[in-house]
This record gives structure tokens, sequence and C-alpha cells, in this order.
């Protein structure tokens, strides 16, 4: 569950669909950050651990947005919303793209969220005609 997210959550498709995508982000995340902690020899930090966070960062901002959307009255409202929604979801298949060229068991399962992302991505071509 997102947290300070109302217990009235929307049933659209595309918000259980952000859901999903979320859980997904997390759980990738975890396995990657696993592996990409450990520092190199010369002491530094691996850099691409931040887009595991950054992953997680923009799922979890999805909802929220496709609620703010399906919440406004004037279309003008929903249309920008709809589109924060649409740069976090590029912005998210970029990062997996990235994160897809680490050393980490946990990118494995990046091409799923893509897959996943592609479907959310129909989703929402669909969900903004409806607004």
């Amino acid at each position: 569950m997102i947290p300070n997210m109302p217990p009235h959550h929307s049933q659209s498709a595309v918000y259980q669909k952000a859901l999903e995508i979320f859980s997904l982000s997390r759980s990738i995340s975890h396995y990657l950050v696993e592996d990409l902690n450990q520092l190199s020899r010369d002491g530094k930090e691996d850099p691409q651990i931040y887009f595991s966070g950054d992953i997680v960062q923009q799922s979890i901002s999805l909802a929220p947005e496709i609620l703010k959307a399906e919440s406004q009255v004037f279309a003008q409202d929903k249309r920008r919303y709809a589109a924060s929604v649409n740069r976090l979801t590029n912005l998210l298949y970029r990062n997996c793209e990235r994160l897809e060229k680490v050393d980490s068991n946990g990118k494995d399962f990046l091409p799923i969220l893509r897959t996943e992302l592609k479907k959310f991505r129909l989703l929402v071509r669909s969900w903004m005609l409806t607004m």
C-alpha cells in the first residue's frame, strides 16, 4: 500500500496497474540494492544504485497523480496530471533500461517491469481518452 493515501481508492484499471507497478518496482529495487550496495575496491559506491531508488520513487508517484487527474473537474487540469503520469512512466522505463546494464541478479526481473509498463502505457492512453 502506498503511504499517505486515503482509504477510498480508485477502482480504475489504470490505478490498479499503477499499484502493481509500484509493488513490482519496490521488489526489484530490493534485489538490486542487495547487489549494488557493495563498495568497489577503490571505496566508491556504484552510481547505478540511485536508479534503483528512482524506479521506486517514480512508481510510487503514479497512483497519486492518477487520483488527482480523476478528481479534477476541468479537462485542462485532468490533462495536466495525465501528462505527469506519462512523464513518470517514461522516466521509469528509461531507468529500467539503465538498470538492465548493471551487474546484479535483480536485473533479470527488469524485463518483466518493462512489459508491465508497456501494458500500463496502453491503459493510460485509453484512460486519457475517457477524460
